[in-house]
């Protein structure tokens, strides 16, 4: 947590011709810390953003942490340095401050007739079959309207307590801003111990489609 910011703006979804906007909104906005992947198929506009911010003299490069993924086509030895020069090409910077496994499994590099799958296996991972609604200690859901701050911001800061990084995603600008407004309150004890209770023990992404996968990380109950 100390060599990497707390809060992050995660390019995942991101509509494409919106995301290099996005950028420049979060760094106005103060942040430092930028998810990446290949497979979101966006870097290059994520580079665009860092990039006029860097040319304006809103930010510098080293004041920036920048991560993005190896796909799951490229795990072979001999693939990994080309896949990150092709990123980094994408994002037109000379040096990542991380670069990560995106998933543990190792795929058969596509035939080219099987490219367009990339839709429907994107598809697959940003649709959960398990409802995401944020419930009370009741089993109620939170109101909308709730006066204790907003119930995204008490999410984000409860990661961050457990010293969790957090990379929220969105490309509108209101929500960029309040997602990184959680430096200046604190929840309780009280507050964390009721979070942690709404433990359901699910996981979101399981990437159906790979369960067949001897890597599959996900077989081991949680």
């Amino acid at each position: 947590m100390e060599d990497i910011p707390a809060v992050g703006l995660s390019s995942w979804k991101a509509s494409p011709g919106k995301v290099t906007e996005a950028v420049k909104e979060a760094i106005d906005a103060g942040y430092r810390h930028f998810d990446c992947a290949y497979f979101y198929h966006n870097e290059r506009e994520v580079g665009a953003g860092i990039r006029c911010k860097i040319k304006e003299g809103a930010v510098r490069r080293e004041d920036l942490f920048i991560a993005t993924k190896l796909w799951c086509t490229c795990h072979k030895k001999s693939l990994v340095e080309t896949a990150c020069r092709r990123s980094l090409k994408a994002l037109k910077l000379n040096y990542l401050d991380l670069y990560l496994i995106h998933w543990p499994m190792g795929f058969k590099p596509p035939h080219p007739e099987w490219i367009m799958s990339c839709s429907e296996l994107s598809f697959c991972l940003s649709h959960p079959r398990v409802q995401d609604l944020p419930l009370d200690e009741s089993n109620m859901v939170i109101p909308g309207d709730t006066d204790f701050l907003d119930t995204w911001e008490i999410l984000i800061r409860f990661q961050i307590q457990r010293n969790v990084i957090v990379i929220p995603g969105s490309i509108t600008p209101s929500d960029i801003k309040e997602n990184i407004q959680v430096f200046d309150f604190e929840l309780t004890q009280h507050d964390m111990d009721n979070i942690l209770s709404l433990n359901r023990n699910l996981r979101l992404a399981t990437f159906p489609i790979t369960k067949n996968h001897k890597d599959y990380p996900f077989h081991i109950e949680y």
